[in-house]
Formats: structure tokens, C-alpha cells, sequence
């Protein structure tokens, strides 16, 4: 699978805070609430996981819905995700960016969940989440 977002605008995603670790998202205590889906459609057209080939940033989820050619592990991955915990989110710049669920997103969308179940994370608590290694983007 040829990498096709190799120019796409990363800036649009919200990843320009830092990186974060999972256990520690995992560890906030927070609320669970319920949004609708379509807060969160945005994402499904952003090359964030690998295709088959180990090519980082190269497969959208859009992309695994649709069971395009090598996107077969994160298809996987996504049918394996555990639905019954929160997707963790946080709000900037007018829209929801998801922190920790996008699997289980598509899944739930896979699945035609009208609503799904959400943990805010306010930008506050971005300091306990942190992570010593920064996110390395493409480009």
C-alpha cells in the first residue's frame, strides 16, 4: 500500500501539545458522558495507524472500514477493541480530538452506535498525562 498522506496537514489534529501515555489517561478520574458520534466523524479520514506493510501514518480508520487493501491488522485491532471502556477525549480549536479510543470508535461506528461513551479530558490535566517522549509526526 503506497502512502498517499505523506503532505497531509498535521496541524489539524491536535497533537501539537505534546504526547501522552495511556496508563495515565486510564488512571484520570473523570466522568463518563455520553456524545453523539458525529462530534467525532472527523477523525475517521486522518492516516493515523500503519497499514500491513509497518508504514506509520499511512491507513485512516475511514480507510479500515472499508477493508482497503493493507489495512488487515488494524482492521484486526479494531474488532478486538474492547467497547466497554470510554473513549478518552479533550476539546480545542472548536472540535473533540480523541486522546485514547479510536478503535473502539470505529468499531461503535462499525456497529451504528448512535452515541458513544466519553471521558473529557480538560486541558488542565494535560500535565498528568504527559509523556517523556515526544510524538513524532510525519513530515
Amino acid at each position: 500500500m503506497q502512502n498517499t498522506y505523506k503532505n497531509f496537514d498535521w496541524d489539524v489534529v491536535g497533537l501539537n501539545f505534546g504526547n501522552w501515555e495511556e496508563e495515565k489517561i486510564w488512571a484520570l478520574d473523570l466522568p463518563i458522558e455520553s456524545i453523539s458520534r458525529t462530534e467525532l466523524f472527523w477523525h475517521l479520514d486522518i492516516p493515523y495507524w500503519e497499514n500491513d506493510d509497518g508504514d506509520r501514518w499511512a491507513v485512516t480508520p475511514r480507510d479500515v472500514l472499508e477493508e482497503r487493501a493493507g489495512t488487515g491488522r488494524e482492521y484486526e485491532r479494531m474488532l478486538k477493541a474492547e467497547n466497554t471502556y470510554p473513549i478518552d477525549i479533550f476539546f480545542a480549536n472548536g472540535k473533540w480530538y480523541v486522546l485514547d479510543g479510536l478503535h473502539r470508535f470505529a468499531k461503535l461506528y462499525l456497529q451504528g452506535e448512535k452515541e458513544v461513551q466519553v471521558r473529557k479530558v480538560p486541558k488542565e490535566r494535560f500535565h498528568k498525562i504527559a509523556s517523556d517522549f515526544p510524538i513524532k509526526l510525519p513530515g
